[in-house]
């Protein structure tokens, strides 16, 4: 039986922050016993894995090397305001992708 990935964890300062803004950015659900220090959002409907938040002392001090490429159903333009609404900000534009950061400044894509 092959592996699969069951989740994917993000390191942070406030859990439930991060965890909010992904819940839905994604159409998902936080679990309701997430906290500052760990939160946990399930994205029905997209069949990929959990996504895990955790509180840890350290600040992050370089570029994550992983990211979301979020593709927008609906087009860049509605998609970058919505995202905009929950908390994420414009980092920069490059034709049809957007780069964006969520609350903590993680850096993800959204493209056509």
């Amino acid at each position: 039986m092959p592996t699969y990935v069951k989740s994917v964890t993000f390191d942070c300062r406030d859990a439930l922050v991060v965890a909010r803004f992904w819940a839905a950015a994604l159409g998902g659900e936080l679990d309701e016993e997430s906290t500052s220090g760990k939160a946990f959002v399930e994205a029905p409907g997209w069949g990929g894995p959990t996504l895990w938040f955790q509180r840890v002392p350290e600040p992050r001090t370089a570029k994550l090397r992983m990211h979301f490429d979020l593709r927008a159903a609906d087009g860049v333009p509605e998609e970058v305001k919505r995202l905009e609404s929950l908390g994420a900000t414009v980092k920069e534009t490059h034709g049809d992708l957007v780069v964006m950061q969520d609350p903590e400044g993680n850096e993800f894509c959204v493209e056509s």
